[in-house]
């Protein structure tokens, strides 16, 4: 057991020294910091430059800066000067990283991008370094140490370089005004897709698959209705307008606290004023409605403008992948 806590004593103190570290360069940003998202926000595209860990950072904020609404590309500084250079414009901007300022193999391609006319933009870890004072903009990434016991791999100045790439590329995203209707134009796969762009009408269940029951009909007959249906519910209504909804845990309770059911009716034991969703939002609504609060359900009745009961969506709808 005491080797376990010094185990995640140790963890502890990387992911500490990891915030920090953070805390530190978020304090310290300045003036340069805005001119910096001002060159990007003008750009015609972004391209970001970096080797090693450096390289693999600097992949992941391109990423991060084409998902939300700036073109982005990763260019490796090799194969810059090997002709990918051509990717690169006058009106375009770079984004160096490079923890010791002083990256051979970055600082070979500079001449070339100052002779392309590019703004160039730097993240490194000490600004009084050759790539810093050959930048229009250079921003510190600087550290006391890395988390490393040894001080040599790249950990907390991965996470500090990381963490001003997202800065920059929110703030970029800010000034741009990217609505999250832009972002999922971006992301059509995946669940995150799902959630932003399809809409519940195309995922509820509807029509004669939609289990209701009216309000003087007997919770026998709502518990046949239900497990007809299968869908773990059925909906309460009267001329189409939902009134309340049993669920299949409705039922559970119903039956623990009943010893004699034949003379329950649907009205005594329904929920009134269930959460539901409109049939035009998006699913992702509907599943933070479901997950969001203090004890998670697993159906949702749909409405329509007309505040008519037109359907239910379930979690497991939801989430199956697809439409």
């Amino acid at each position: 057991m005491e080797n376990i806590e010094k185990k995640l004593a140790f963890a502890r103190e990387v992911l500490l020294s990891e915030s920090n570290a953070l805390s530190t360069v978020a304090k310290a940003l300045n003036k340069d910091f805005i001119t910096a998202v001002d060159c990007i926000v003008t750009a015609n595209k972004l391209i970001v430059v970096g080797i090693g860990k450096s390289g693999i950072i600097a992949q992941k904020i391109a990423a991060t800066f084409a998902s939300v609404g700036t073109c982005a590309i990763y260019l490796h500084p090799v194969d810059a000067l090997h002709g990918d250079i051509g990717v690169l414009e006058s009106n375009d901007v770079c984004l160096l990283l490079s923890k010791s300022g002083n990256t051979s193999e970055v600082l070979q391609l500079v001449p070339y991008l100052k002779k392309k006319g590019v703004k160039i933009i730097s993240i490194v870890g000490t600004l009084n370094s050759p790539i810093a004072r050959l930048s229009d903009v250079a921003l510190s990434a600087s550290i006391e140490k890395e988390a490393c016991p040894y001080n040599l791999a790249p950990t907390t100045s991965a996470s500090v370089t990381m963490g001003l790439g997202d800065a920059l590329a929110l703030s970029v995203m800010k000034a741009k005004n990217f609505t999250a209707s832009d972002f999922a134009e971006n992301h059509p796969s995946g669940q995150l897709g799902r959630n932003l762009n399809i809409r519940v009408k195309d995922v509820m269940h509807k029509g004669i698959e939609l289990p209701r029951i009216h309000l003087n009909a007997t919770f026998r007959e709502a518990l046949i209705a239900s497990s007809a249906k299968g869908l773990g519910c059925v909906c309460v209504v009267e001329s189409e307008r939902l009134e309340g909804i049993i669920t299949d845990g409705d039922i559970r309770r119903i039956l623990q606290q009943h010893d004699d059911i034949r003379y329950l009716t649907v009205d005594e034991v329904r929920t009134k004023n269930p959460l539901t969703i409109h049939e035009n939002a998006m699913i992702g609504e509907a599943l933070s409605l479901m997950e969001h609060r203090e004890s998670q359900i697993n159906v949702l009745p749909v409405l329509n403008d007309s505040q008519l009961c037109v359907g239910v969506i379930r979690l497991h709808d939801i989430l199956r992948g697809e439409v």
